[in-house]
């Protein structure tokens, strides 16, 4: 155990936690969001590297600055090109510098890159791979048919309702000859659409900006129900993969240490 570290993991577990719930409710994250847990957390850290210095040996800190560096840099830059969320990435950020090290020993032990920012890192991506076989049973459950691989991708909601939801609408819906007509809409098409170059409708921008969607608002109504993707932000499987590197460590160090016999 390193005890410098378990009031970092306090404040970051606590804010880590209020960001999912401010997330989920409002798609947003305040950067103010982040300064109480920096303001607690923030002398133990420096705690933590002048004990280490103390030490003597300056290899120790040294490994945890450079990857904390690199780390950060990377999510700075993935989020500055759009290619990260801006709250997600500053979560990552602040886990580096605040905790770096693993705070006490988790059930699978501590992994060959003893980096704890890097085991979050690797759990939330790994947790977030689960979320569409839960949404495929759930709408196996359901009855909800769609063609592969929509069924695990996103869900059916009530057309009138469809801005009280969160995600992207999947389907290209028109109205002709007074008919309701709708398809899928392809790979490249919603890929097309991400990238900023096509006609993606967010739910998120239909309850931000209900004038700018009356057309399409209309005929999801009149089409009863829509499929859109699930919009689970990224900010809960790192919250996730946050507690579960915590208490049992890295999932996929742990299961690599399998196959190989370790």
């Amino acid at each position: 155990m390193i005890p410098s570290l378990i009031v970092p993991v306090m404040a970051v577990g606590v804010t880590y936690c209020y960001a999912s719930v401010l997330d989920l409710r409002e798609r947003r994250v305040p950067f103010r969001t982040w300064y109480p847990m920096l303001a607690v957390g923030l002398p133990f850290t420096a705690l933590f590297y002048i004990l280490l210095i103390a030490e003597g040996d300056l290899r120790a800190p040294l490994f945890f600055l450079i990857l904390t560096l690199l780390f950060s840099t990377i999510f700075y830059l993935f989020a500055r090109f759009g290619l990260f969320g801006g709250a997600d990435a500053w979560a990552l950020i602040f886990l580096a510098v605040l905790i770096p090290a693993f705070p006490v020993v988790p059930l699978a032990g501590v992994p060959s890159l003893a980096y704890f920012p890097f085991a979050v890192l690797v759990n939330a991506v790994l947790l977030n791979l689960v979320t569409p076989l839960g949404i495929f049973i759930f709408n196996l459950k359901e009855g909800n048919a769609a063609p592969f691989p929509y069924r695990f991708l996103g869900f059916p909601v009530d057309g009138d309702r469809i801005a009280e939801s969160y995600g992207f609408v999947m389907e290209d819906i028109t109205e002709e000859e007074g008919g309701i007509h709708r398809r899928f809409l392809g790979i490249g098409e919603s890929l097309k659409g991400m990238a900023g170059g096509g006609s993606r409708v967010y739910t998120l921008a239909m309850r931000r900006e209900p004038s700018a969607y009356t057309r399409e608002r209309d005929l999801y109504r009149k089409a009863g129900k829509v499929w859109i993707s699930y919009g689970v932000p990224f900010i809960v499987p790192i919250t996730a993969g946050f507690f579960s590197a915590l208490l049992f460590g890295d999932i996929l160090f742990y299961l690599l240490s399998l196959l190989m016999g370790g």
